[in-house]
Order: structure tokens, then sequence, then C-alpha cells
């Protein structure tokens, strides 16, 4: 099976190049991708510059009915997007039907344009003038979309996007490409018009074709901090609006006080869920004290026991295999640095198989213990089903270890004591923070973005920074003088004094 692109409400096969897209959970190749040319990825821009007029002159409430139609279809067809999601990703068929469900979310938000682009209204700024803002579209704009969430991050992006008027281009990732197509089609079949969405799947030479076309004003991107770096200098120097999220490493502070079964509960699903690759997974506890940290330690190790991982379509499995068999190898080699500058390896979750699934790229749920900031498994996102533990004796130590860290998207405090929850809150060098809650990730109306090397640009990801993120301001000041009156010329700064 050979998969292509959507280029003008067409399925495109790009033949001349293709990639093997393969099964984690099998570790078999079960389908091929097409490898767009840098002339494929112009066909789809010339495809989105073509549709974007008439688009753009679309009532802001038809483009929301589409989008209405799009969350229906979006919604019976769960099961067929989940097994796509899941033979190529390895995602287990519960954890992608929640990362479906957070994507549907940013569609119910984007039904809201009509109210979101509205615009402000000033009448008699002056006598006889009135003054308002409108919120346009900017045009042709792009996304590239990583493989850990192929339907909830691309639904970040376009969905906003071609509501507030525009037209769009997705690369999405080329190691799981299917589910992303076909949610695509399924908004073709709720009414968009062709051209206004278009997929290419590719690689770098489709990533620097989108960066270097003058007629793509604007990207979004979601990924490593190597890439996003990349893609926000040449966007920028290319002219071009960007957002560009880059890589994390999660911090949980678990105070003395902490509810430590809440605790233990929580941190087993926001480190091990989705094999630990997601960019809010939380990858790091800091214990305050050595006695929290012993308890907290027994009582992992003990619960994850009962970890169950394996095949995607087994809803039983609590998570599945990482991407491919060089990133279980990379994982792997992190733990082993790990134990090689003295760390120690409570659960070990490096030789492990799955009956049945030998060659699948497994790794199973992994806890070190007595890491320290100096180690490279600490600075790493590992990207993997790992949890590290760190210890410290005071809750400013723990702090200042999260604060130091080169990345600032997501983290948490575990704790009973509502004055040092807000004092954390208020002055944690972080964007996004949870309060006995681990995966703090907003929900669709408020914005998705971190601080430091974790986000490259000021806006943040959907919520209301993508309306303004995917709209320009124009200011209109207006005067229609009164019959008969006319003014003489003003050479002065005009004022209403």
């Amino acid at each position: 099976m050979l998969v292509g692109h959507l280029i003008n409400g067409e399925i495109i096969n790009d033949s001349k190049r293709s990639q093997d897209v393969f099964n984690p959970s099998t570790g078999s190749v079960s389908k091929q991708v097409c490898m767009a040319s840098s002339e494929t990825v112009s066909s789809a821009i010339a495809a989105a510059e073509k549709a974007f007029p008439a688009w753009r002159n679309t009532p802001a409430i038809k483009r929301a009915r589409v989008m209405f139609k799009f969350k229906d279809l979006l919604e019976k067809n769960v099961d067929k997007i989940c097994a796509l999601i899941g033979e190529e990703h390895g995602k287990i068929s519960h954890d992608a039907a929640g990362e479906l469900q957070r994507g549907i979310e940013n569609v119910e938000y984007a039904c809201c344009a009509p109210e979101l682009l509205k615009g402000e209204y000033s009448k008699n700024v002056a006598p006889g003038i009135d003054s308002w803002s409108e919120m346009q579209p900017l045009g042709v704009v792009a996304g590239i979309t990583p493989f850990n969430f192929p339907a909830m991050v691309p639904l970040w992006m376009y969905p906003m996007a071609i509501v507030c008027g525009n037209c769009f281009v997705l690369k999405p990732s080329e190691r799981d490409p299917s589910s992303t197509l076909y949610i695509a089609e399924l908004l073709k079949e709720a009414g968009l018009p062709d051209g206004v969405m278009n997929v290419i799947n590719g690689d770098k030479e489709a990533v620097d074709t989108l960066l270097h076309d003058d007629r793509v004003k604007a990207i979004s991107f979601v990924g490593s901090t190597p890439i996003a770096e990349y893609i926000y200098s040449t966007a920028n120097s290319n002219g071009k609006r960007c957002q560009a999220l880059g890589g994390a490493k999660n911090h949980a502070i678990v105070m003395p006080d902490a509810d430590i079964d809440n605790a233990v509960a929580q941190l087993l699903g926001a480190a091990f869920g989705s094999s630990g690759e997601r960019c809010m997974a939380l990858s790091v506890a800091v214990t305050v004290g050595d006695d929290v940290a012993d308890v907290l330690v027994e009582k992992l190790s003990e619960s994850m026991k009962s970890l169950s991982f394996g095949p995607f379509n087994n809803s039983s499995n609590d998570f599945g295999p990482v991407i491919t068999k060089n990133h279980q190898l990379s994982v792997i080699n992190h733990i082993n640095s790990a134990e090689n500058q003295g760390a120690s390896i409570v659960v070990d979750g490096r030789d492990v198989q799955v009956k049945g699934y030998e060659n699948g790229f497994y790794v199973g749920g992994t806890l070190i213990d007595k890491v320290t900031p100096d180690m490279n498994s600490y600075d790493a996102e590992i990207f993997g089903p790992v949890l590290q533990i760190v210890r410290v004796k005071t809750m400013q130590e723990a702090m200042d270890l999260i604060d130091s860290h080169e990345y600032g998207n997501g983290t948490c405090i575990f704790t009973r004591d509502g004055e040092a929850a807000r004092y954390f809150s208020d002055h944690i060098k972080v964007g996004m923070v949870g309060i006995n809650i681990p995966l703090p990730v907003p929900v669709a109306y408020h914005s998705f973005g971190g601080w430091k090397r974790s986000l490259f640009g000021d806006l943040h990801a959907y919520g209301p920074d993508s309306v303004r993120f995917y709209t320009k301001r124009k200011t209109i000041t207006q005067r229609w003088p009164s019959a008969g009156i006319r003014e003489g010329a003003q050479f002065s700064m005009p004022t209403m004094s």
C-alpha cells in the first residue's frame, strides 16, 4: 500500500521517492509513504493560493459550519482513526481515543469563529469619525507536525487557521501518515472547498520548500528543539510568521506532605502513558527529602509490577511500543548511560519481549533512582517510558533545579500546602504548571506553550493565541463629513484636544 498526498482535493501518488512505514507493535513494514519533491510541495502551495481569494471572502459562519460537520464526521469515525494511529504509532486504542478527543475539542473551539473574529468597533472617536479593527487572514499557511500525536497536533493548527480564512498546507510525520491523511479527507467530506486544505508527506526537502516559498506566510511547528530552532530561524529569515514548539524535560516536585498514593498513580500515567512519547510526559520526579524519596520509590516500583504493555489493539495494555527500532535503541542507551554514571536502576525495562510480538519496538517501564543533574540522561529528552528520581533537600532547591534546565515546557507539584503551591506556580519559570496534576495540558479554549527553549516565537498554540497567530489586525478610521461642512488643511498631528 502506498500513502500519497492530498492536493486540491485529490489523492496524488508521487512515487519517485518513498519510505517504509512500520507497525511498531510487530516491527514489520506495513506500507510505503510517498516523499514529496519540491515540485509536489509547490503544487500544493499553488492549490492553496488559488483557493484563498474565495475562501477568505466566505462568511465566517459558513466556514464554521464546515467545522461543525467535520466534528460530526470525526466522532463517527473514531474507531477507524484510532486503528490507523495504533497501526503506525503503536499507541494503545484507549490512548489514541484520548488523543483524538483532545483534537476534536480544538475543532469545537474553531466552530466559534464568528465570535472570535468579530474585531472591535468605536463610534465617534472624534466628531464624525469612527474606528474599527478587523482580523484578516494571512493567506497560505503551513504546519509541520510530529509522529507522537498524528491526529491531535495537526488539529491544533489547521481548524483554526482555516476558519480564520486561510488556506493550509500540512506536512505530517512520514512515520505515521495514514490517520492524518484520512482525517483531512473527512474535512473534504465535510464540505471544505478543494485547495483550502492540502497534505503533503515528505522529509527535509518538503520542509525546506515550505520554509523558502514566498507564498507561505506563516509556519507552525511541533517537534524537537534543534529542529524547532532551525524552523524558526529559517522562517524568520524568509519573512514568515513562525511558532515552533520544541522539546521538554518535565519535572514534578513531590513534597513531604504530598498524598503519596495519589502521586504514585499520577506519575505512573504521566511517565509511561504513550510510552513516554509525549512532549508533556513527566520524566523526572524531584523528591524533597530522602524520606519521601524512599517511600515514593518503593511504592512506584511495586505499582510498576502491574504495568502492561504490548500491541495497540489490546485495550488492556497500558502502553505500547516506541515508534522505531532506532528510537528503541536510543531509549535503552539513555538507561545504560544513567547506570554507567552511577544512578540506580530500580525497575529495568531494557530487555523485554512481548509474546507473539518479539520483533516489536518495546521498552518496558523503567524507574531510575539517585539521578543527578550532571548525568547525560537527566539533560536529555529521552522520550520513552523512563522515570528518573532526583533527590533534593528543599523545595527551593527543587525549583532552582527546574529553572536551570534549558527546557521550560511543563511542570507540577504534589503537595497539600496551598501556600507552597501558590509560591511554586507564581515563581517557577515554566510555561504550563500543574498543582497535583502531572499533565497540565491546557483545554482547547486556553493556549499551549512552554518557556525557554521549549518554544520559539511569541504566540502559543491553539486557543486564543491561535486566532492572533493566523490573522493580522487591520485598523480602519473613517469619516463621512456632514453636508456643507468642509475643513481646511491641517498640518499638526490630529488630536482630540
